[in-house]
């Protein structure tokens, strides 16, 4: 399938939260995790479609699109699951948040790894958890978790573990053995995991593989909450439209009586319910030129990133998020620094480390080329 990602589209005038952050001033944006493309014209036409019928009730998910996740599951990822597992949810934070309040008890503490996207950083706080970290390193010129410090800092109270695979921000797909590490843990320590697995559909790394925690074993399958949406792989964000993979009958029953009367129920995701099922059951060849044009973006902007004196950015193995180490620089706002010079990051102390910055370049290669212009430009100009 050939698809047109080139062409620029101009978010402008369209309330888009990614564009109007830097709405009236030159300020390319590269921050929030939608990307600049339109989606597939299959999930458009049935969108268009439900939308001529006129008529927009409250619904549920039909059963033809829960029959397309569980056809999903197996064929790219070998995972069986049964459509009573699934849990139709407004979006991922929301899940996040459930999880922390029905697994760990207040004041019982949850571990997050480091770096990570903010809401994981948020969720133990807010539902009054406590937090231990499980760090992030750079060995072999890869990033890794650092399991062997972690198993020390788990302590008596010690519920959930909230895993990131992908990673966002640094984009690693973790292997069977890093995953069987943390199932060792976990099982140890009587740990439940909820797995974020929202960037699983966008590996651009072909040596890489993903394999959804819950799919190991048992144990796991038992133990898990696995959570997964197309709103990153086709860009449908603005749909609200995710769900948890929840196999254990009594940890889904607590997940759900948690969510009862704060988070509105699946029946106003209409829309969403939608695109979804048209994405999974007509966006493939789509998706496949999306990866092609992605990881053409990620090897274009690899090579330029680091040869620019003073950044550094390690090869992806999934999503359009870059993850660019600054700290060469010497910057005390390197956010604020690029943001002068025309170039929207995400801060990388959102995330968990001041050293770094995030871009997205989910987005046409003629504004992601404009955005590299203008980071060297800028840098060249620095003077510490």
């Amino acid at each position: 399938m050939s698809t047109d990602f080139d062409t620029f589209i101009d978010r402008s005038h369209t309330s888009s939260l990614k564009w109007d952050r830097y709405k009236d001033r030159d300020i390319l944006p590269f921050w929030v995790a939608d990307m600049d493309f339109k989606s597939a014209p299959e999930i458009i036409e049935a969108v268009q479609q439900r939308v001529d019928h006129g008529v927009f009730g409250y619904t549920l998910a039909d059963e033809g699109l829960e029959d397309r996740i569980v056809e999903r599951m197996q064929n790219l990822y070998g995972w069986q699951i049964e459509k009573d597992w699934i849990v139709w949810l407004p979006g991922l934070v929301t899940a996040l948040n459930i999880a922390v309040r029905s697994v760990a008890g207040p004041g019982e503490t949850v571990a997050v790894p480091l770096p990570v996207y903010y809401p994981f950083l948020m969720a133990p706080r807010l539902g009054g958890r406590q937090m231990i970290g499980l760090d992030w390193v750079i060995r072999d010129n890869q990033w890794q978790l650092d399991l062997e410090a972690f198993e020390h800092r788990i302590t008596d109270d010690t519920r959930l573990l909230m895993l990131c695979n992908p990673q966002n921000p640094n984009g690693r797909v973790l292997t069977r053995e890093e995953l069987e590490t943390i199932e060792a843990l976990c099982k140890k320590y009587s740990i439940v995991v909820c797995s974020d697995e929202v960037h699983c559909d966008l590996i651009l790394d072909r040596n890489a593989e993903h394999i959804p925690y819950a799919s190991l074993s048992e144990f796991t399958r038992d133990t898990s909450i696995t959570l997964m949406s197309p709103s990153k792989t086709f860009n449908l964000a603005g749909f609200g439209c995710a769900f948890a993979v929840i196999p254990d009958g009594t940890l889904r029953m607590e997940f759900q009586r948690v969510r009862k009367g704060i988070v509105p129920d699946p029946d106003n995701m209409l829309i969403g319910f939608t695109a979804a099922r048209a994405a999974y059951e007509h966006g493939e060849p789509w998706r496949q030129s999306l990866l092609d044009y992605l990881r053409g973006n990620h090897d274009l902007l690899m090579s330029e990133i680091n040869d620019i004196k003073g950044l550094s950015m390690l090869p992806l193995q999934s999503t359009y998020l870059a993850w660019i180490n600054v700290s060469e620089l010497g910057l005390d706002d390197p956010h604020r620094f690029f943001e002068d010079a025309g170039v929207g990051f995400s801060p990388g102390a959102q995330f968990g480390d001041r050293d770094y910055l995030r871009l997205n370049f989910g987005c046409s290669r003629s504004t992601l080329e404009e955005g590299i212009r203008r980071i060297r430009a800028a840098i060249a100009e620095f003077k510490p």
